[in-house]
């Protein structure tokens, strides 16, 4: 049975995202519930425009609930779906089982339906948490194998650093173009996203393909592994272009995302553990191919 509603001392606010106060009471939460700091955030760009928070908040501006929605079309068999995202769950401790977070999950999805998105995708360690509000998890599959041979056709790649005006500048244009990486299951728009995941993980590189007009972004393990992350790009240049740009020759290849556009093949590997995709809407729908989303979408 659904616990019941408690929010005594507690006041209801959306759409605070616009209020300095409300955005660093989110910021405050998600850092002491996750150990994540998006505060970083307003430096690179602000929250997405389309956010829409949902919190309950005490007498002092704390944030004891929230959760955020957001537009987040995605490409999923070739197709645009008109979808949201939820993100940004949470609630402290001492708030717990009082019914709040049911509350605000409630609230975002018929927010969401007001809007007319026809499907909602979140991440979550716990997916039993949200079947009951219809979502099924999406089998996510990243791609191993052998480096391709070399380009001869690729300039030099250069660092982009988000925290540089210029190269933020940069990045923030190209997110405004860019083509899906792949046509099974890819984010058609994430700027926001793309941008504080690269201030969250140090080990992510982001690097510039002038001629192709590309920014990567990547990893490099001691093992010589080099992990595909995301390409932001109008279009997307094949993986023997993108290392010969990067001047590495790796031992092995990870593509963290189906990699059909790559002109490069790799054995799809099931991810186990960790966080799951889940989708509302759209029926049973899942990538006809293995597939998974860039871990710069994640959120």
């Amino acid at each position: 049975m659904a616990e019941r509603l408690d929010s005594a001392g507690l006041t209801f606010r959306q759409d605070y995202f616009g209020d300095a106060a409300g955005w660093a009471a989110l910021v405050c939460l998600l850092r002491d519930i996750f150990g994540i700091d998006i505060g970083p955030l307003q430096q690179l760009g602000g929250p997405d425009p389309t956010s829409m928070p949902f919190g309950w908040f005490d007498a002092e501006g704390e944030l004891a609930a929230n959760i955020s929605a957001f537009a987040l079309p995605f490409v999923l068999n070739g197709r645009i779906v008109h979808a949201a995202g939820l993100q940004s769950g949470a609630v402290r401790p001492p708030w717990r089982g009082h019914g709040l977070y049911r509350d605000v999950t409630v609230k975002a999805l018929d927010w969401c339906e007001r809007q007319g998105f026809e499907a909602v995708i979140l991440y979550t360690d716990k997916p039993s948490l949200y079947e009951p509000y219809g979502f099924h998890a999406i089998p996510l599959h990243r791609y191993e194998g052998a480096a391709p041979a070399p380009s001869s056709s690729a300039a030099p790649a250069r660092p982009l650093l988000p925290t540089n005006a210029d190269d933020l500048a940069l990045l923030q244009s190209l997110l405004k173009i860019r083509s899906p990486v792949s046509t099974s299951l890819a984010v058609t728009v994430n700027a926001a996203m793309f941008l504080i995941n690269t201030q969250l993980d140090p080990d992510i590189r982001i690097s510039f393909l002038a001629e192709r007009e590309a920014a990567i972004a990547w990893k490099m393990d001691e093992a010589g592994r080099f992990s595909l992350l995301d390409v932001v790009a109008a279009e997307i240049p094949p993986l023997a272009v993108i290392l010969t740009g990067l001047e590495i020759a790796p031992a092995s290849v990870e593509v963290l995302f189906r990699p059909d556009k790559l002109s490069w093949e790799g054995a799809p590997q099931q991810l186990e553990g960790g966080t799951r995709l889940m989708l509302r809407g759209l029926g049973d729908a899942a990538p006809d191919f293995p597939a998974m989303l860039s871990p710069m979408a994640e959120f």
